[in-house]
C-alpha cells in the first residue's frame, strides 16, 4: 500500500510554479482564440482574457466580456477550437 503526503500535494496545487504553468497555458489558448475570433465590432475578440481562481487548486479560465459571447460560442465554438489547437501545438513541441 502506498501512502501519499497529502499536505505536499495540497501545497503543490497552489504553488507559484504551478500557477505560472496554468496561466501560461491559458494565455496560449486565449492568444489562439483572439487570432481566430470572428470580427464584427471587435468587442468579442478584445474581450477575450484569462482569469484565475484559487480554491483548493489554481484554475485559469479563458473568458470573454462581450455580451454576445454565448451566441458567438454557440455558433462558432471558437474557444473550444482554440483549446484543441493549443493542445495539438503542445504535443508537437
Amino acid at each position: 500500500m502506498v501512502k501519499f503526503n497529502d499536505k505536499f500535494f495540497e501545497e503543490l496545487q497552489v504553488s507559484a510554479e504551478v500557477e505560472a504553468l496554468v496561466v501560461e497555458a491559458a494565455e496560449g489558448v486565449a492568444e489562439i482564440a483572439r487570432a481566430t475570433a470572428p470580427v464584427d465590432t471587435e468587442d468579442y475578440r478584445n474581450g477575450i482574457s484569462v482569469t484565475t481562481k484559487h480554491q483548493r487548486r489554481v484554475v485559469a479560465l479563458v473568458v470573454s466580456s462581450d455580451w454576445k459571447t454565448f451566441l458567438i460560442e454557440s455558433k462558432t465554438g471558437n474557444l473550444v477550437r482554440a483549446l484543441r489547437a493549443y493542445n495539438r501545438k503542445q504535443k508537437r513541441s
